[in-house]
């Protein structure tokens, strides 16, 4: 839940628009709330600007809230204002996502895992799932380190357009699939890649800039 209403703050601070963002529960005080403030700042997750109590939102906003992002199946007792945003559990089988992101390396590869599967369906974090996500996290940042190295070039028009929508919608499934496959084609000039893959990231919030300098020669 908290990394959609992360990606939703990256697409819409993308748009140049001011976002506040929330955190509402009834719950997540003293360890837990530090255990999940460490998971999401693991994550790459933008804190919130506020933290309240179930119903409080607005007023800590000190306006309707546009946008609610919740767990899916949360019943309430009146329909809130603005767009609801419902996002599925996370199950991570023996452990917990917390767990996960502690004992990886780098945990962006549990935000990735993450970002692999569409935001209203069960998210199984299983060991094949994450070692898969941080292969891929791998790749890339090496792919980018090398382009790095070419002439920069301008993103082509269509998969500016291409990403751009995928932002709107928070598809994330697709703009994945979009950059893998990007990632794979040579018919596209190295510069144009490595400007597609930063402007991507901007929402992604994978850090696949990091490598950029380190590779051997």
């Amino acid at each position: 839940m908290l990394l959609a209403a992360d990606l939703l703050f990256r697409a819409a601070e993308l748009e140049n628009l001011q976002v506040l963002m929330v955190l509402a529960s009834d719950g997540g005080v003293g360890k837990e709330l530090d255990a999940l403030t460490r998971s999401a700042d693991a994550l790459g997750i933008h804190p919130p600007t506020a933290r309240v109590g179930p119903g409080e939102a607005e007023a800590a906003l000190g306006g309707l809230v546009d946008v609610h992002v919740t767990p899916r199946g949360t019943q309430r007792e009146r329909r809130p204002s603005g767009t609801v945003i419902a996002v599925g559990p996370v199950r991570r089988p023996g452990a917990t996502s917390q767990d996960a992101a502690a004992r990886l390396a780098d945990p962006l590869a549990v935000r990735l895992a993450l970002m692999m599967i569409p935001a209203d369906e069960e998210a199984d974090l299983t060991d094949e799932a994450l070692a898969r996500a941080g292969e891929t996290l791998m790749d890339w940042r090496r792919r980018v380190a090398e382009w790095a190295q070419s002439p920069s070039r301008p993103v082509p028009a269509n998969l500016a357009d291409a990403v751009r929508v995928a932002f709107g919608d928070l598809d994330t499934v697709s703009l994945i699939a979009l950059i893998d496959d990007l990632a794979a084609d040579d018919g596209v000039p190295s510069g144009a890649r490595f400007e597609t893959f930063l402007y991507a990231d901007r929402v992604l919030g994978l850090e696949l800039p990091r490598d950029i300098g380190r590779l051997s020669v």
